[in-house]
């Protein structure tokens, strides 16, 4: 598939890029490097405080707070309270796929929205970026859907993939 670039006042922006930016919200983003990173340094024994959490991965404290409590309501991370309570990622939570963490912050209809914000684009009746949109749309759910947590934080364990913290 052709990468379109656009040459803007400041630099060039690739399609593909765009896209991503598009289908993401900062909370899907911010909640799927939350999980990550929980993924990463913690387990059933060793919790982090939301507090660490925000610091580590730069996020405001009050914002990843509240995503962290809804993905623990989903069970899609786990949470503990008390004196050594706090964030983390069970062996079960591992196996969750990536797809789960933005839908349990019902990120998901922005997925499906047209690039464009028309309200009846579809395959019947395309918008000019469709036909560009639906293919790379599909695939990064199917991807989303596959992938899980623990596959993620294997692949920045392993260096081949990498998240700053």
């Amino acid at each position: 598939m052709t990468n379109i670039i656009f040459k803007t006042n400041k630099s060039f922006i690739s399609l593909n890029n765009l896209f991503i930016e598009i289908m993401f919200s900062n909370a899907s983003k911010y909640a799927i490097k939350a999980a990550i990173f929980l993924a990463l340094h913690t387990d059933n024994n060793c919790k982090i405080t939301v507090k660490e959490i925000a610091e580590s991965i730069n996020v405001p404290q009050a914002y990843i707070a509240k995503l962290l409590q809804e993905l623990s309501r989903k069970n899609v991370i786990s949470s503990a309270k008390g004196p050594k309570g706090g964030f983390f990622v069970s062996e079960a939570n591992k196996k969750i796929p990536l797809i789960q963490i933005i839908t349990a912050l019902n990120a998901g209809e922005r997925m499906d929205e047209c690039l464009l914000s028309l309200d009846k684009c579809d395959t019947e009746k395309p918008c000019p970026l469709h036909k560009f949109a639906y293919p790379l749309r599909s695939q990064l759910i199917a991807n989303l859907s596959k992938k899980t947590i623990g596959e993620i934080s294997d692949e920045v364990t392993k260096g081949k993939a990498f998240l700053p913290l």
